[in-house]
């Protein structure tokens, strides 16, 4: 099934045609260099790190991680476990750290530790203590740390003395890594923090003796033992969690003070040379977040801010921190959005939605942020008096500054791909492979909540032909998928071309309109966003009489794939067929930080579970259901789709189930997701015949 040419294989093998594009971006605080990562062709996984020279216009190649690395990368389990957190597919360098003057890198390879002189491009090898993970400079450049079989080492350049400032004391203890939940819902990869003068460590401590232990069997290799996980699920304990400040040359810890029963998530951690280290601890039911000052000697803290919401606090990437002048910067719902507050005062108008802060220099706030429109994300410089977008060309931006020098990574519907330029006038060469066809998206916006949709119709549509309807949503909380960048539709025009209308829509819950808009969901998963696909679907046909409501399928993964199966469940009058893909049928068994955020704890609101999982509905099938899922999926355990499967048996209710061996939440095996797109296709075309 399939061709080497095709575009679900050309799709899967260039990992939706982002290998050749470059990423992780250091703008040297010169303004001279950027360093990034890019694979060097579209036909190659491997990153190597790259150098751009700000007033050449050139490139150089520093780090090609074939020169260091000629075997098979072999991967050390707290590595995989990091790269599923973080979605990460490429294979090489997929993270580096550099020191404050960007003057060295360090990074991993099959867990040996290389720094690399960015001047000269000379690489050198440090004997390591075991498989080292996620290696950091300190902003000095005098030491490197790393975690190595749960031990935070940090290794001092200039003696090759490897010390262990932190040894875990039990057999599930680790020192400086981010615990599942952290890693998986609160944007915190990371688990140590060093100090400006490299002098302490600021470091976690994560024991995962209270959490559950699940375990994920490969059914297709039965000699392979079963792997053993801590997963916390919703009402059940989560890690405990705690901080210290430890001695870069191993003599001495302090432990941080706060209240951890009442504030057991510890979301972030920040040093700066303006002010005392920060950390955010946040309550179990998220309705309660402070920000604390910590000191070094002493491990006491200080509350500097106390934020409530009677729903839940959204945690915004780059908040909090402190600002030059040493005031205290988050991002906090105020008047309708999720609004900059410098000291105690807004600093950005109402309707301006933040959605990440990316630095706090002399000359203002940098952020990305939302305004009328949420499909568009632009980059914008905030002072207490000013706000000033720099982003100048429709679409979805991020950016990186240094030295006088910003530097934008922009998506949007007229090219390919993300276009990397600098303010100095430079562009970042993208070798991404082009995927061949163009989308054909119209964005549209639909019904009397103003719901934000893209329609895609076939590149050879007819006007006046008729078509069924393939709605292809994520549609939860957390994540967009109408936006102004044209790669986010290319599998959708794919199936269009197949013979579909294709209709994306986001609903109540999706990111960029505000926290009213956020917290409409609260406690009703299953009514609100499914009403918000159907009312989306109706008032875009009204307009678009091409759409043929009488064929009408859905199709989605993770929270969409609970979207596709919900929404024949319990809308078969709208809706023919579904493909639940990887999805939560019972959200009792899935984790902590993000269930309980919207639903409340099982044990206090077991009606909410009740009303949003999906077994009881097993009865009401009646349309064809194709439900997909990785075996080895440790976000999205199989036991959804089991406890679906097993229920609508119970119940009389035929329905096909895809089981993909050795796959997790992601599908990076090639035949694997080309087949899928092509089995998909072909299940719809039946079940809507």
């Amino acid at each position: 099934m399939g061709n080497e040419t095709s575009f679900p294989r050309r799709h899967a093998r260039t990992q939706r045609f982002t290998l050749g594009a470059p990423r992780t971006f250091t703008v040297a605080p010169d303004g001279s260099a950027v360093y990034f990562l890019r694979t060097a062709s579209a036909a190659g996984r491997a990153n190597g790190l790259w150098k751009f020279d700000t007033a050449a216009g050139t490139e150089a190649l520093l780090v090609d991680p074939a020169t260091l690395l000629t075997d098979p990368e072999d991967l050390p389990p707290e590595e995989r476990a990091r790269r599923e957190r973080t979605r990460e597919q490429a294979a090489g360098i997929v993270g580096y750290s550099t020191d404050a003057d960007a003057r060295q890198a360090v990074f991993a390879l099959s867990g040996r530790l290389f720094v690399v002189e960015l001047a000269t491009a000379a690489v050198r090898e440090l004997p390591a203590a075991g498989a080292a993970v996620d290696p950091r400079l300190d902003p000095t450049g005098r030491r490197v740390g790393y975690v190595a079989d749960g031990a935070l080492h940090v290794v001092d350049l200039a003696t090759g003395v490897d010390r262990v400032v932190a040894a875990p004391d039990g057999d599930d203890v680790t020192w400086g890594l981010a615990e599942f939940i952290a890693a998986e819902e609160m944007h915190r990869y990371r688990g140590y923090w060093f100090s400006p003068d490299g002098a302490r460590v600021l470091a976690a401590r994560v024991d995962n003796t209270p959490v559950r232990r699940w375990y994920i069997a490969d059914p297709a290799n039965p000699a392979t033992p079963a792997t053993e996980i801590a997963y916390p699920a919703a009402g059940t304990p989560n890690a405990t969690v705690t901080a210290s400040f430890l001695a870069a040359d191993g003599d001495g810890r302090v432990d941080v003070e706060w209240d951890r029963e009442a504030f057991p998530y510890l979301n972030t951690a920040v040093w700066s040379s303006h002010g005392r280290p920060l950390i955010q601890v946040q309550s179990r039911d998220q309705r309660r977040v402070l920000v604390l000052a910590a000191d070094p000697a002493t491990g006491a803290t200080e509350v500097l801010a106390d934020d409530t919401d009677p729903h839940w606090l959204e945690l915004v990437p780059g908040s909090p921190r402190w600002t030059p002048a040493g005031e205290l910067l988050r991002v906090l719902p105020v008047d309708g959005a999720n609004r900059l507050v410098v000291g105690d005062r807004p600093w950005t108008p109402d309707g301006f939605q933040v959605r990440s802060v990316l630095d706090a220099g002399e000359d203002g706030v940098l952020v990305t942020a939302s305004t009328d429109d949420p499909t568009r994300t632009h980059v914008f410089l905030v002072t207490a008096d000013d706000v000033r977008r720099l982003s100048t060309e429709d679409g979805v931006h991020g950016a990186v500054r240094g030295g006088g020098v910003l530097l934008l990574a922009s998506s949007g519907l007229d090219h390919f791909g993300v276009k990397v330029t600098t303010s100095t006038g430079g562009v970042i060469a993208n070798h991404a492979e082009e995927p061949g066809l163009t989308p054909r998206v119209t964005l549209l916006t639909a019904g009397e909540r103003d719901l934000r949709a893209a329609l895609l119709l076939p590149r050879d549509h007819v006007p006046g032909t008729k078509l069924p309807v393939l709605l292809d949503p994520y549609g939860g909380p957390h994540a967009q998928r109408v936006v102004a960048a044209r790669n986010a539709y290319l599998t959708s025009q794919w199936l269009a071309d197949q013979g579909f209308a294709v209709l994306v829509v986001d609903g109540r819950g999706t990111p960029g309109r505000g926290p009213a808009w956020e917290r409409d969901i609260a406690f009703d998963f299953a009514g609100a966003t499914l009403d918000d696909q159907v009312d989306a679907l109706h008032a875009v046909a009204a307009d678009h009489p091409d759409l043929d409501l009488t064929r009408v399928a859905i199709r989605g993964w993770s929270y969409g794939g609970y979207l596709a199966a919900l929404a024949v469940l319990r809308r078969p009058d709208v809706f023919h067929a579904g493909i639940a893909g990887a999805p939560v049928t019972d959200w009792s068994l899935y984790d902590t930080h993000y269930t309980e955020r919207y639903l409340g704890h099982p044990d206090e609101k077991p009606e909410v579970y009740e009303a949003n999982s999906l077994i009881a509905d097993a009865p009401k099938l009646e349309r064809p259901l194709m439900i997909v899922h990785g075996l080895a999926d440790d976000n999205v355990v199989a036991a959804h789709t089991l406890r679906l499967s097993s229920a609508l048996l119970a119940a009389g209710r035929p329905h096909t189930v895809l089981p993909l061996s050795g796959v997790t939440h992601m599908t990076p095996q090639e035949q694997v997701a080309e087949n899928l797109l092509l089995l998909q296709v072909d299940f719809l075309r039946t079940a809507l015949a």
